[in-house]
């Protein structure tokens, strides 16, 4: 009867952590570059008692004590990396990326530290001091690391990042790629930060000037998991109402006998 509890609690637990994952994508739907995350979860594990015998006492010739399933955690959360559409906007300062890879930008911290980010939105500004940064203020970074600086005059950025103005090369945008991108963990403000598993590797694909990528959020296929989501909690609800309300009968039952 308790377990029944826990199960239908665990599992309302469960809905509501991947509904806050599938809220956050249908806030950033309309977010330049944005990546959309999936939950992943996963049944709980075996019961402590074996894993004691099997691990820690080295016993083996004991039966094992059984499976204390509670339901389902969620165990990962894994972004999806792949490719938004692109829009054209013909902005001599709005970039895409025509495969995987990042712009990389230095970010400056409350504290005044500044730390290599890595973005997909394009749609960069130039500050009152010509320098060339994201939306939120952050620098974008050349080849050197160093940041951008843009005279006046006719930009037209190269497929390889090569900065032209009035027919001048002037500086390189960098931009890099990963041998695995799952190991990349947002940030926040559309920024990703690196892990001590990322392997940094060239990029090999273009940017595109003039255009802008669009968030890979498909907005009816999260309207469609929200409401599934929704159910499934509503259903773990109900469980869980019915089992205390057998558990409270039963008690009552007892205490009368």
């Amino acid at each position: 009867m308790l377990r029944g509890i826990y199960n239908s609690a665990m599992g309302m637990t469960t809905q509501m952590q991947r509904m806050d994952v599938v809220a956050n994508n249908m806030a950033n739907a309309d977010t330049r570059g944005f990546k959309r995350d999936i939950v992943v979860t996963q049944s709980f594990a075996d019961a402590l008692g074996r894993r004691i015998r099997e691990y820690d006492l080295g016993i083996t010739n004991r039966p094992p004590v059984g499976f204390m399933s509670l339901g389902t955690f969620v165990h990962t959360l894994h972004t999806d990396f792949s490719q938004g559409s692109l829009r054209q906007t013909g902005g001599a300062l709005d970039l895409a990326l025509d495969s995987l890879g990042f712009f990389r930008v230095a970010h400056v911290a409350s504290d005044g530290t500044v730390t290599n980010k890595y973005t997909r939105d394009g749609g960069f500004l130039l500050n009152s001091d010509r320098v060339l940064t994201t939306s939120d203020g952050y620098a974008v970074l050349n080849t050197s690391g160093s940041p951008i600086n843009i005279p006046a005059g006719e930009i037209v950025i190269l497929g390889n990042g090569d900065i032209l103005v009035n027919g001048e090369t002037i500086d390189r945008i960098q931009m890099v790629s990963f041998e695995d991108p799952l190991t990349l963990r947002a940030f926040g403000n559309n920024l990703f930060t690196i892990t001590e598993d990322s392997v940094e590797i060239p990029f090999t694909g273009s940017v595109m000037q003039g255009y802008l990528e669009n968030s890979n959020v498909n907005t009816v296929r999260e309207m469609v998991e929200m409401i599934t989501l929704a159910r499934a909690y509503e259903a773990n609800s109900r469980a869980l109402s019915i089992r205390d309300g057998l558990l409270g009968q039963a008690v009552s039952e007892i205490a009368r006998r």
